[in-house]
């Protein structure tokens, strides 16, 4: 399953890469595949193991604010895996070139 994610400090001003940071860490020991983009995080795993990494960064900025929004979009496809690369393929394909 692919779920893009971000979490959001409300109240704590107009600059949130700290808070960025701190979550990509997370992120990034749990093992579990990903991709940044400027607008949230995409997860490739099981439910399990994605629900359990948005949750530990959803608690970690709520540690250090008093509100937190966190956005979760879920794309699970019974039978597939590699789907951070193979959707990106498959329409480059289409589109017949490589994209940014």
């Amino acid at each position: 399953m692919l779920a893009e994610f971000s979490v959001m400090p409300v109240g704590a001003g107009e600059s949130v890469s700290q808070y960025v940071a701190d979550c990509l860490r997370i992120v990034d020991m749990s093992g579990v595949d990903y991709r940044l983009n400027p607008m949230g995080t995409v997860l490739e795993g099981d439910y399990d193991q994605v629900m359990a990494v948005i949750s530990e960064c959803h608690k970690s900025v709520a540690a250090s604010c008093t509100r937190v929004a966190t956005t979760i979009r879920i794309d699970d496809r019974r039978g597939t895996t590699d789907m951070l690369r193979s959707k990106m393929e498959s329409v480059e394909k289409k589109v017949g070139k490589r994209l940014q």
